[in-house]
């Protein structure tokens, strides 16, 4: 395996190549514009150069599998409940790791869907995208309390999309300050902000100093674009903070995100917890 940096990678964002554009269209239904509805194939199109294309399907696992030796991805957090992702599982349960999507709106049935995805499933994380739930739900809003209730019972971390989301729909229920609550309310849970938190990184750094159950993952970020602020708290007070997290194949080849990830000015004690150390703590694979 090549790292780029000569660590080990726990890439906490990941999937694989699909055919057609029906894994988007939860996103279609409640956009506007036409461009997302039924032009762009990959709903952040106008925002990413170099999306991956014409990539196998015939076995899109072997797929990622291969771009994950390829750069020295030894593990990589996936979802679970899709064909794919279940049957990745199963074939290469020390290579994938299980991540349980929640829908808020789907009340006590998404909660029960949680716990029997654990039961069948070595479940290391939930994931949520507050902005993409139709109806959106915030991220401090009470249908989401009785998720992050048991996400502590089950001693499990919750990835959260945080910030303006790419596609283009509201951004309200993704706002970093609605973090505050959330921390406030459940000082157990493990919250880990997806997908930069702009326009309000800095919020989100002072966050962190806030909560110590708060972490950022660098989740649809290329490198080049890491922000300042989130570079600076790593390397003082944050480097336990910051997770790694990639895009491949959804905007982000790994070719890209590997080329460009040694010129991020991180401290040389900060990688190794960047790469590999936070998220295996925080999904517990140590």
């Amino acid at each position: 395996m090549n790292s780029p940096l000569g660590h080990p990678i726990i890439d906490t964002m990941i999937g694989f190549p699909a055919d057609g554009s029906g894994h988007y269209d939860f996103i279609r239904q409640q956009a506007k514009d036409e461009q997302t509805r039924s032009e762009y194939e990959f709903p952040v199109e106008y925002m990413f150069k170099d999306v991956p294309q014409e990539l196998s399907t015939a076995d899109p696992i072997a797929v990622t599998l291969s771009e994950m030796d390829r750069f020295g991805i030894t593990r990589a957090l996936i979802g679970v409940g899709g064909q794919t992702g279940t049957e990745a599982l199963r074939r290469y349960p020390d290579r994938f790791v299980a991540q349980v999507d929640v829908d808020a709106n789907r009340g006590m049935a998404g909660i029960k869907d949680l716990v029997r995805y654990c039961e069948e499933y070595d479940v290391r994380a939930v994931g949520a995208f507050p902005c993409g739930m139709s109806p959106q739900v915030p991220i401090n809003d009470k249908k989401m309390y009785p998720i992050y209730a048991k996400c502590v019972e089950l001693d499990l971390p919750i990835f959260v999309n945080a910030g303006v989301p790419g596609p283009r729909l509201p951004f309200a229920a993704q706002h970093v300050e609605l973090i505050d609550e959330v921390m406030y309310d459940f000082p157990e849970l493990v919250f880990v902000a997806r997908h930069g938190c702009e326009p309000w990184e800095e919020l989100a750094v002072k966050l962190m100093l806030k909560w110590p159950g708060l972490h950022y993952c660098t989740s649809a970020f290329s490198p080049k674009y890491y922000p300042k602020a989130i570079v600076d708290y790593a390397n003082t007070r944050g480097a336990d903070k910051v997770i790694y997290g990639g895009y491949f194949p959804m905007g982000l080849t790994l070719e890209r995100i590997m080329g460009e990830l040694p010129k991020v000015p991180f401290r040389d004690h900060v990688w190794p917890k960047f790469l590999h150390e936070n998220a295996s703590r925080v999904l517990k694979l140590s």
